[in-house]
């Protein structure tokens, strides 16, 4: 039997809110307000109150957001920063558009970034930290802090796939100096095209990113106070996202639902190491992915794109150790060996229960 359950689905978003959109379409464009106006103020202000951020900035996409407040931390130049061989190359790219080396180390078994490994990878150069929320799942952060406090790391966040995730009751991406939420439109909070955002609780850092994200303009004095970039989130696009965000915490909910059908359909499989379950009192996962480790990764995939499932193997396969390019160094991990087995599974708010029923039945049968 052939299916039509599709990796994602996105149209969902628009066909089912349709008219909503238009009105709001309809609202900002009368108006002519396109940049830097209200309807971003009120956007970055419910961001702000929902993650307890102190600042929250509405830049152009979470990897200009990465590279500068990567600029405007003052490491210094050509300084090592720690970041996740499971990350998307943004991540990587950010940190030597900054002037830093990308150093990647190993994820654990969570697919996080493994605590073990960032310890034996720190040199007299490694000045900073940039962990990864994956997968809508916040790092331990007790373990994180007791090596930034140790080696005196500065800690930074790439919480893109995490907002809404916490780790004891603090939300992923209010931990560290600064930190980026991405507003891709595959995303759980995503607009109709590229968007990001910046979370800080430093004031100083605030001020000055504030005027980075618009060519380095002080708009009190109109003066340029530095160099900058031109990286903003209209207000099309915020106002889309305030409408949406309404039911971020609602769309959450379905995915951990989602997540505990998975758990308890495919937990008995021997075959598949499968994410965390969703009852635990330290972590509150949010499941922007369903990510699985699994024996036979590319027949499985196969098998189910040929019975109408899609599936999806994250960043290409292209793991952030892997990269042959300048100022980042090529290593075998031990974690090399799960990433090639590592394969998405669908998780959106269109699939209906027993749509990832019928997920599970076709892996059940593979494996037969």
């Amino acid at each position: 039997m052939n299916h039509k359950i599709p990796f994602y689905d996105y149209t969902f978003n628009y066909k089912n809110n349709s008219s909503s959109l238009k009105e709001i379409f309809n609202k900002v464009c009368l108006k002519g307000a396109y940049i830097l106006q209200d309807e971003l103020l009120k956007f970055e202000n419910e961001i702000k109150n929902y993650t307890k951020a102190k600042y929250v900035l509405g830049v152009g996409n979470a990897t200009d957001a990465m590279q500068m407040f990567l600029m405007c931390s003052n490491l210094k130049k050509n300084s090592e920063i720690i970041i996740s061989s499971h990350t998307m190359v943004a991540t990587a790219s950010a940190v030597y558009f900054a002037g830093y080396k990308p150093v990647p180390v190993a994820f654990g078994d969570d697919l996080l970034i493994d605590p073990k490994s960032i310890i034996k990878s720190i040199t007299p150069k490694t000045k900073g930290l940039l962990i990864t929320h994956l997968n809508g799942r916040t790092c331990n952060m007790d373990e994180i802090f007791k090596i930034c406090k140790k080696y005196k790391l500065v800690l930074f966040e790439d919480a893109a796939q995490a907002l809404g995730s916490k780790y004891k009751e603090k939300y992923a991406g209010t931990f560290g100096l600064a930190s980026t939420i991405s507003l891709y439109p595959a995303k759980i909070l995503g607009c109709f095209g590229d968007g990001g955002l910046i979370l800080t609780n430093n004031k100083k850092l605030f001020s000055k990113l504030h005027k980075i994200r618009s060519h380095g303009i002080n708009e009190k004095t109109k003066k340029i106070d530095h160099w900058g970039f031109n990286s903003r989130l209209d207000n099309l696009q915020a106002a889309f996202l305030s409408f949406f965000f309404k039911k971020h915490n609602e769309n959450i909910n379905r995915r951990r639902n989602l997540a505990k059908i998975y758990h308890k359909e495919l937990s008995g499989l021997k075959t598949i190491k499968l994410p965390p379950a969703c009852e635990n009192k330290i972590n509150y996962d949010i499941f922007q992915n369903y990510e699985i480790i699994c024996e036979k990764r590319n027949k499985l995939k196969s098998f189910l794109d040929k019975k109408g499932i899609g599936t999806l193997i994250q960043w290409n396969g292209v793991k952030t150790n892997s990269l042959s390019l300048p100022n980042i160094k090529k290593k075998k991990l031990i974690s090399d060996s799960n990433f090639n087995k590592l394969l998405l599974l669908p998780m959106n708010i269109s699939l209906k229960d027993s749509d990832v029923k019928t997920v599970c039945n076709e892996i059940k049968n593979f494996y037969k």
